[in-house]
């Protein structure tokens, strides 16, 4: 028996997130069906995480074991030629039996993307939160450095979020400004859900000036969702790196989201 890794993009405007449900459209789903025809038999998926609805992804990894021989290509081609247009495959690699693309990774990138602009934008609006107001990025760096480490984040995650504990590493944090994008970039070991988009806006209220550099400290130590600001929408938001050890030979993360990176 062999295990698959695999490397995808997906456009998450159009899916319910990458997990199968009950109903709605999931990117686990899809590429489940496309790799069980490419293996012609029933084949489970599993991922480095879950993205919610509208979320994107520019280097998901997900795993799968099979006896059916392919090479590298044959996998991405055909599981290409069976996927929708919004979910594609950028490489396939053979794995040892112990690796998994959840348990194994040592760090999650994610990237949000804000056009700061007076007008809406049209080509970017699926994947970047419009605001007319001016950011200060300066200031979104002070606040967002004090997230920095071994916190408990209970005041970023979601009521509905299962996991177990709400203690993450954030591992790094930058802000940065590329033409009329500004770009927030977290790392960390994993995320609660909903975490990134809520930790974006308590920034975004600090970057327009409603709110101090210090209450990022203070929501943080609050360890209570009331008291932050809101969510930010999905649509901005995009994973873009899984890391893992040099050893599973994983591929290097494309370039960031449209260019920003």
């Amino acid at each position: 028996m062999a295990r698959i890794a695999l490397g995808l993009e997906y456009d998450g405007t159009d899916f319910i997130g990458w997990q199968v449900q009950r109903a709605g459209r999931s990117v686990q789903a899809a590429l489940q069906a496309a790799v069980s025809r490419v293996a012609d038999q029933p084949t489970t998926i599993a991922g480095s995480g879950r993205t919610d609805a509208g979320v994107h992804a520019l280097q998901q990894v997900a795993h799968f074991d099979t006896d059916v021989e392919r090479s590298s290509r044959q996998w991405i081609l055909g599981i290409n030629s069976n996927l929708p247009e919004d979910v594609a495959v950028r490489w396939a690699h053979p794995v040892d039996s112990g690796f998994d693309a959840r348990r194994s990774a040592l760090f999650r990138r994610y990237h949000y993307a804000i056009v700061q602009s007076a007008t809406r934008p049209a080509v970017v609006r699926r994947m970047s939160w419009w605001l007319r107001e001016h950011l200060d990025c300066a200031a979104m760096t002070a606040a967002g450095i004090s997230w920095l480490g071994e916190n408990d984040f209970s005041a970023f995650r979601s009521a509905g979020c299962q996991s177990r504990t709400p203690m993450r590493r954030l591992i790094s944090f930058s802000v940065f400004r590329r033409g009329h994008f500004v770009v927030v970039e977290f790392t960390a070991n994993a995320f609660l859900q909903h975490m990134v988009r809520n930790l974006v806006g308590v920034l975004v209220e600090i970057g327009q000036g409603k709110a101090p550099v210090d209450w990022a400290r203070e929501v943080l130590r609050s360890r209570d969702r009331t008291q932050g600001g809101v969510t930010a929408p999905p649509h901005g938001l995009s994973l873009v790196e899984v890391g893992y050890p040099a050893r599973d030979g994983i591929p290097a993360a494309p370039e960031g989201l449209l260019g920003v990176s």
